[in-house]
């Protein structure tokens, strides 16, 4: 299977600098800068998509249907496990506030947020839904629309990086990003947008291949409990 994920629309908590998570918020003025861009690259390279999936919140969702009109596709899948991490009792700080306050932001993917959950528990149910994916459609091309968080969880998960010290790459609402399976193993990624910081920040080098140093590729899930 192949997977292009990208991000959501720019929202105005996005723009303030606060935390949204399960909550939502509306665009901002200039969203369509964002989308468009994206969109237009994806039809230069002419990829073609089987389906369209995203997340279960509104933000995820409006810019699924954005893609989806384009290409006159009209079902959206919108899956819950793709959801941004569940920041419980903190949505709506500034993330000033919460880097302040709560010295495991950020730090501890095993930390569990109050109310809401941990970044290994969205790590968990969001990159064992794609695997799900990449296991039931194994010649197919879908779009992905997430979130950072998810992104990250993702990005880290299928290329065996230490998830500790990825929780805070930058991913542009201009990200692009290629997930290519077999089975369930991502045997390559590579991005088409604008680059993210796993590849600014010289963590990876694109186009990733899976190769013998990596073994199997991504651990199995268990692993990450």
């Amino acid at each position: 299977m192949r997977a292009i994920v990208v991000r959501h629309y720019k929202t105005v908590l996005n723009e303030s600098d606060q935390i949204m998570g399960w909550g939502d918020a509306p665009r901002v003025k200039g969203w369509r800068a964002d989308v468009a861009s994206v969109d237009e690259t994806l039809q230069k390279r002419a990829i073609e998509f089987d389906a369209i999936y995203s997340s279960a919140l509104e933000r995820a969702r409006q810019t699924a249907m954005f893609y989806a009109r384009q290409r006159d596709i009209p079902i959206i899948h919108d899956v819950a496990d793709f959801n941004e991490v569940n920041y419980g009792l903190l949505y709506k700080k500034s993330k000033k506030w919460v880097a302040s306050n709560i010295p495991q932001h950020k730090k501890d993917p095993d930390f569990i947020y109050p109310e809401g959950e941990s970044f290994r528990q969205m790590q968990q149910r969001s990159s064992r839904y794609l695997q799900f994916l990449a296991e039931t459609n194994p010649q197919k091309t879908i779009l992905l629309v997430v979130h950072a968080g998810v992104i990250r969880g993702l990005v880290s998960y299928f290329l065996g990086l230490d998830y500790a010290a990825q929780l805070k790459r930058k991913i542009s609402h201009r990200y692009i990003g290629e997930f290519l399976f077999e089975g369930a193993d991502c045997v390559q990624y590579d991005e088409f947008g604008k680059s993210s910081g796993f590849v600014r920040d010289g963590v990876i080098e694109i186009p990733w291949t899976q190769s013998a140093s990596s073994a199997a590729g991504a651990l199995p899930l268990s692993c990450l409990s």
